[in-house]
């Protein structure tokens, strides 16, 4: 998922099945170059792991059918029901664990996380429905989202290291038969990318992300595994990866010039044929697209959330597993305007939270396998415990990170928190411009551009985020700056700091000026572009002062923007910090993507965070923190 979710943070062939020697070639062909032809105190308890506790008994009691509901063989070997499972938005969780939290995850609906507690679930169904007729897929969004993967892709790398990623082993050890890129699988840039590809043992797919300039796929487009049911005519199972076109938005930096991503209705057009050419049985669309068919960009780029749109337009295809949302969706049918036919559709939640199952009925007529009838539907992964082998297998790698983020950085002089920073001016959100602006300023200094007077923005991203009065740590600062971007600076005039406040202050709803103060009933309002405005897309800039007044309608909400005491002229031009994500163009906001860029050096604001405080040694909002905006009802402030 993009920047991402509300209140939230050529490969080797899987080893349990050989392909077809044709298709091997064929898809060598379509690539060219690049990876196709390559190479390649933890708090974990004894009660989070699975020591002889009865999966199938958890399972049957959360509704799993289990053996009684696969196909009898019936009619002579001709009829056979199948078992696709599918991940998406595992975001490096690896086991049930918070890292900003240093505790066992746990929410208000008693979910959990982790590629070890879908590794539980795995089993199991393979036990009962025969590993031989079952498959597991994923995608996407895989190598980023926690701290145990920011640390093996910055502080530790795993690219000068030679360590094996953890995802990619954990992965491996559970017989993934394919997985689809993400958009995040970008985050770390395409050598970071190529190497984790490198290390899976499973074919890792992306049709619609080409060669910039061409239409020749950088990553393998599709693959096909083989169904050897005892008994049954090998079942052929081709599966089409597809990732999502805002990866040119969201890294920008990493991929322009480099790779360009396609529509996804059109590139499934182009190559489902080609895999029914190849003899396929069943095709699979592993996509990293919602279902909504909306995008969170505007422009000529091709739909963000185009899943049901590829069901519907493109012939042929079977079944569909489908993420980016972060949504729970056990089924869907959509039902295919050219051929009538319905196609399956599930997305199984984020984090490994959920295991989508889908079941395929096929019959053996002509000469090939068909599929008569299909459903799909979620496991819970709360109803099963860890695995110990998978937990075992990042075992090390987890303890480090742990300790890592329990690193003491600074000791502040108070307590700060960001429960409230979505509607005052907060400290510890000011502790973010406060490094972004130092940070800039030492970079511009001797420039031109040191001149001008330097304003920054952040957001919201983590209401619990908090510094605790005494010793900070690293875990603290990964809590308020939960993503990995890095920092940028870029000019912008008086009026377009202007629009783009406006821009940000639709994030709240309308609200009378006489109504109760319910700040928490005000956020979050819904636009022409979303049903609900994520905090993360609430920006809120430091060195200018302004109020947002919200008893009036969109638009016309922000007051006389004044600086040092003075009103900002339109064309009076500023400096901005700002994070790379809003500046490649992601959230929509005005004018800040084409705005002219002073500072790119690839620093991640985490990490400048984390360096300022340990230089600093004390964090002191005396030394910082102003309130230069406020929230207002009529012109009669809020608080």
């Amino acid at each position: 998922m993009s920047e991402h979710s509300n209140h939230e943070p050529v490969p080797r062939w899987c080893s349990c099945d050989v392909p077809d020697d044709e298709h091997v070639e064929h898809i060598e062909h379509v690539g060219g170059v690049g990876p196709l032809g390559s190479s390649s105190g933890s708090g974990l308890t004894r009660r989070n792991v699975l020591i002889g506790a009865s999966a199938a008994g958890a399972l049957a009691a959360a509704g799993w059918a289990g053996p009684a509901a696969a196909a009898p063989a019936g009619r002579g070997g001709k009829s056979v029901t199948i078992t696709i499972m599918g991940t998406s938005d595992l975001h490096t969780n690896v086991v049930n664990w918070d890292y900003y939290k240093d505790a066992t995850y746990s929410d208000s609906a008693g979910n959990a996380v982790g590629l070890s507690r879908v590794a539980s679930v795995v089993k199991q169904i393979r036990a009962d429905r025969g590993a031989d007729r079952t498959l597991l897929f994923d995608a996407g969004d895989t190598i980023q989202g926690t701290p145990l993967g920011f640390y093996y892709a910055t502080v530790e790398p795993v690219t000068e290291t030679g360590a094996i990623h953890p995802m990619a082993a954990q992965m491996n050890a559970l017989d993934y038969d394919a997985v689809a890129l993400g958009n995040h699988e970008f985050n770390y840039g395409l050598e970071f990318l190529d190497n984790w590809i490198r290390q899976m043992d499973a074919p890792v797919l992306a049709a619609n992300a080409v060669f910039a300039k061409t239409k020749v796929p950088r990553f393998r487009p599709y693959a096909i595994k083989t169904i050897k049911v005892k008994g049954r005519k090998p079942i052929r199972v081709g599966v089409l990866g597809l990732t999502n076109p805002g990866v040119v938005i969201w890294d920008k930096a990493n991929v322009e010039g480099k790779v360009e991503v396609l529509d996804l209705v059109a590139t499934a057009k182009r190559w489902v044929p080609i895999m029914r050419a190849q003899g396929v049985d069943i095709v699979v669309v592993s996509a990293h697209s919602g279902d909504s068919g909306t995008s969170s960009y505007s422009g000529d780029l091709p739909n963000e959330n185009a899943a049901a749109l590829v069901a519907e337009q493109v012939p042929g295809i079977d079944a569909i597993l489908f993420g980016h949302a972060h949504r729970e969706v056990p089924e869907r049918f959509v039902t295919n305007v050219k051929t009538g036919a319905q196609v399956v559709m599930s997305e199984p939640k984020n984090w490994g939270q959920r295991l989508s199952v889908f079941d395929l009925a096929l019959e053996f007529d002509r000469g090939r396998w068909k599929v008569t009838s299909s459903s799909a539907h979620l496991v819970n992964t709360n109803t099963v415990v860890d695995d110990p082998e998978f937990v075992g297998i990042v075992r090390a790698q987890h303890d480090a990170v742990v300790a890592y983020m329990n690193s003491p950085v600074a000791t502040s002089t108070t307590e700060m928190l960001a429960a409230e920073s979505c509607w005052k001016d907060t400290a510890i959100l000011d502790y973010v411009n406060e490094v972004q602006t130092a940070t800039v300023a030492a970079a511009v200094a001797g420039t031109p551009e040191a001149s001008l007077p330097i304003v920054s923005i952040a957001a919201p991203f983590n209401r619990a985020a908090r510094f605790p009065a005494g010793s900070v740590t690293i875990k603290d600062v990964a809590g308020l700056y939960i993503y990995d971007n890095t920092l940028m600076a870029s000019v912008l005039t008086g009026k377009q700091i202007r629009e783009y406040l406006e821009f940000s202050a639709e994030y709240y709803k309308q609200v009378a000026p006489d109504a109760p103060v319910d700040p928490a009933a005000w956020t979050n309002a819904p636009t022409p572009r979303a049903a609900s405005t994520p905090d993360y897309n609430y920006d809120q800039f430091s060195g200018v002062e302004y109020t947002v007044d919200i008893s009036k309608p969109v638009g016309q909400r922000i007051s006389p923007l004044t600086y040092g005491g003075a009103a900002v002229a339109d064309d009076q031009q500023f400096l901005v910090a700002v994070n790379n994500y809003r500046q490649s163009g992601g959230g929509g906001f005005p004018h800040i993507a084409t705005a002219p860029v002073v500072y790119n050096a690839q620093v991640a604001i985490r990490e400048a965070i984390v360096a300022y405080a340990s230089e600093q040694g004390t964090i002191d909002p005396a030394t910082f923190h102003v309130e230069n905006w406020r929230l207002v009802r009529n012109g009669v402030p809020v608080f």
